[in-house]
């Protein structure tokens, strides 16, 4: 009898934290109150190797299946994911990623999940309730479990749901073949984080991470994962050793070569602060140009913001929704918001513009023209190596727009500033610089960000760019200048009358991107530290710039 009690209680507070999120969230209205679960199935891969499997069952007719493969565990929220999605007339199955929360093997970051996709689907065909139409759903690293399988489920995928993800994390790990040092080291004491008590977490967090600050700020960084979670972290090793663009290392770990393959409707849902952001616009391209029509949502968020959740809860299961049932899904199209000015929408990405650009200028200025000064300069010390602020970085307490005052006011920090708009400056696509430099080491990192600088003076970082300069890798004249292309991110963002825009250029930003030691050392075993002052030339012949694109009317 307490038994049966203690089963019903938790189904009625289960059917209550539901209707409770889907009111508070927006969603789609439910189809089907009933919802039954089995949880903790065996799924057998080809290999062997046992993945815990859950599903939550729905009573709708002619109902599909939802497939989420995730590392981050199936209780808690995700069993509230599982209701929410059952009760909108989709089976839904959550299936934990190799090595993780109870399935057998080693956690592989990307490595599985091609085969363990493909297993799961055809584990999925011999399942009686499931009637041939699948969709994906998910964000981040449930991302690229969808990348990594959707090519091979044929005509049965209807739907992928892509949030704050991409295609392949070898880019954004190696962002300007710099090394995104804040974003990995985080999500490898995330991970390690997993497994501990509640109260000893909470704990930590309280203290803000101690030991993760101590690992960010350590050298060599082959040593940072020790430091930061007790223990080596297999994949930080090999990601450490494994920096080149083409090595074979990162051949089964990468599915961007697969994305015309997908023929299913895509949603993607993704914001101007998030760390995947240029690769996921680059597969939003590649579905383009392969003839899909995709649906894109950039937001005002970071990777881990609540109007994110938001936006892919009510979004993305009317997306799944629709694409699910018999009526056609609805076609592509891009929404975005534009800071300062709300929500537009544009038929694809990037949308129409006229193209623009402001000079730097000897004075600590902005202009249209290049004019003729002196070159500016900075001495960068990667011992003390410029910080990072704000920005796309993983955690969201340290992630998005921040006031970028206290770092403008260091000596290895150049920034120019221009004049009081006379009226608002929408730029809204891609965004780039050039920058012409020269100086000591030859090994050097290159920082550039875009600041909007609000009438009380306050710096607001807007969107920004590093690349790592190695002899060979940007021509240089006979004058020992170097022509130096940094791709920033992409952007939409209404410059308000009154406002200035600002441009930063530094030598780094630590723990954001690995320092560069400036010795050409290997990235994890890098400890010797060259300091050198850098040139930034901004004359007629060498007109260093940021250049974007400002909305057409």
């Amino acid at each position: 009898m307490r038994r049966a009690a203690a089963g019903y209680r938790g189904i009625v507070f289960a059917q209550v934290a539901t209707f409770a999120a889907a009111r508070a969230l927006g969603l789609p209205p439910a189809v089907s109150g009933k919802v039954s679960y089995r949880r903790h199935q065996r799924m057998r891969a080809r290999d062997g190797v046992v993945l815990m499997t859950d599903h939550y069952a729905t009573t709708a007719p002619g109902a599909g299946t939802v497939l989420i493969r995730t590392p981050y565990g199936r209780g808690g929220p995700v069993t509230l994911l599982g209701r929410i999605i059952a009760e909108r007339g989709l089976h839904a199955v959550i299936q934990s990623c190799r090595g993780t929360y109870g399935s057998g093997g080693r956690f592989e970051p990307m490595l599985h999940e091609r085969e363990d996709g493909i297993d799961t689907i055809d584990w999925l065909r011999r399942q009686p309730w499931y009637n041939g139409r699948l969709a994906m759903f998910g964000s981040s690293y449930q991302g690229f479990t969808q990348w990594a399988a959707a090519p091979y489920a044929g005509d049965e995928l209807r739907a992928m749901v892509l949030v704050c993800t991409a295609s392949s994390a070898r880019d954004s790990t190696y962002a300007g073949e710099s090394f995104s040092l804040d974003t990995v080291l985080t999500w490898a004491e995330l991970l390690a984080a997993e497994g501990q008590p509640f109260l000893s977490r909470q704990a930590e967090l309280k203290r803000g991470q101690p030991k993760l600050l101590r690992g960010l700020a350590t050298t060599p960084l082959d040593t940072a994962d020790t430091v930061a979670v007790g223990a080596a972290v297999p994949f930080f090793q090999e990601w450490l050793r494994e920096v080149e663009p083409g090595a074979a290392y990162w051949a089964d770990r990468v599915f961007d070569d697969s994305i015309p393959e997908v023929r299913a409707p895509v949603a993607m849902i993704t914001g101007w602060y998030d760390i995947f952001l240029p690769a996921q616009l680059r597969d939003y391209a590649a579905l383009r140009k392969a003839g899909a029509d995709p649906l894109l949502t950039i937001g005002p968020w970071t990777h881990g913001s609540p109007g994110l959740l938001t936006a892919w809860m009510r979004d993305g299961l009317t997306f799944l929704c629709e694409s699910m049932g018999d009526r056609p899904p609805r076609s592509g199209g891009v929404r975005l918001h534009v800071a300062n000015a709300g929500w537009r929408e544009v038929p694809s990405w990037p949308p129409p513009g006229r193209p623009a650009e402001v000079v730097l200028r000897p004075d600590g200025g902005l202009g249209a023209q290049a004019r003729a000064g002196e070159p500016s300069s900075f001495f960068y010390d990667p011992a003390d190596p410029t910080p990072s602020v704000g920005g796309a970085v993983l955690a969201a307490n340290k992630a998005g727009r921040m006031d970028n005052r206290d770092v403008e006011a260091r000596e290895d920090v150049l920034v120019f500033t221009g004049a009081e708009l006379e009226e608002h400056v929408d730029v809204v696509g891609e965004v780039a610089a050039t920058i012409y430099t020269g100086g000591e080491p030859e090994h050097f990192d290159v920082f550039v960000r875009l600041c909007d600088v609000d009438p009380r003076g306050r710096s607001w970082n807007v969107c920004d760019g590093l690349v790592r300069v190695v002899p060979g890798r940007f021509p240089t004249d006979a004058d020992g200048v170097t022509r130096v292309e940094v791709p920033m991110y992409p952007t939409a963002y209404r410059f308000r009358a009154g406002h200035r825009l600002r441009v930063q250029v530094s030598g780094g930003a630590h723990p954001r991107w690995a320092r560069n030691p400036g010795t050409g050392e290997p990235l994890g075993s890098a400890v010797s530290m060259q300091a050198g002052r850098r040139w930034v030339f901004h004359d007629e012949s060498h007109p260093s710039a940021v250049r974007f694109m400002v909305a057409a009317d």
